[in-house]
Order: C-alpha cells, then structure tokens, then sequence
C-alpha cells in the first residue's frame, strides 16, 4: 500500500531509469564515434592492444547498445553485455590499486562508478524493459 505511486507508474519509472542509467554511454559514445581518429589515438596513447579494435567496440558498446537499450531493443541481453563491457572498462582503464595521490582517487571514483552502473544495468537485465520499449510489441 505504501509504494502504490511507485506500482502505478512502474513503467514510466523503468523508462526514465533506461534514459538515465545510459545516458552517459550515448553521449561519450558518440563523442568517440564523431572524433575517431582522436578516440584512436587516446587508445594507443593508452597502450591498449589493438587500439582501432579497441575503439570500434567502445563506440558500439557505448553510443549503439546505449540507444537499443534507451529504444528498449533487446534490452535483457544488452543491459547484461553492457554490464560485463562497463566491469571490464573498470578494471582495465581505473585499476586505481596501481596509482597514487590524485590520480588514485579520481580513478578510484570512476571504478566504483562503473561498479554502481554494472549493478543497475543487471537490475534492468532481470527487470526487463518495461511497456515502454521496442521488445513489449
């Protein structure tokens, strides 16, 4: 009785967490997506093998499932792709353990920010879409 507000717009909820939860993919994937080249060479600034690769599955993980994922396109088995990509980006780009001083917090803060989304985006893998999305028709 308590959360009927929260039943009643259940939908409308799930819909606005969808939008809020990759809205951060969507934009940087595009910035990565409309400046490539610039995307490339941060990659082999970085070290990262395979920096065109690299580069190319960042974009697609990040602006091109963000969008399936906000349109709620294959939503379960995307949110959980992009849980494991989001993890995976935690641990090999924001390994804060090998870092010190300011480096080591501002790192520390975007690991445990990837960490937080990797848990919503497995809470919308078991949720699911909501009425709101491409996968209810």
């Amino acid at each position: 009785m308590r959360y009927t507000l929260f039943d009643s717009r259940k939908d409308e909820l799930i819909l606005v967490a969808r939008v809020l939860l990759v809205i951060l993919f969507v934009l940087f994937g595009w910035s990565k997506l409309t400046g490539f080249t610039g995307t490339v060479a941060y990659m082999m600034a970085e070290g990262t093998p395979l920096p065109t690769v690299a580069s190319i599955i960042a974009v697609v993980m990040e602006f091109f499932v963000g969008i399936a994922i906000v349109l709620g396109f294959y939503t379960r088995p995307l949110a959980l792709l992009l849980a494991l990509y989001t993890l995976a980006t935690a641990v090999i780009g924001h390994h804060y353990w090998t870092m010190l001083d300011g480096e080591r917090m501002a790192n520390m803060i975007n690991f445990y920010k990837n960490v937080s989304i990797t848990g919503g985006l497995l809470l919308l893998c078991i949720m699911g879409p909501g009425k709101y999305s491409i996968d209810r028709k």
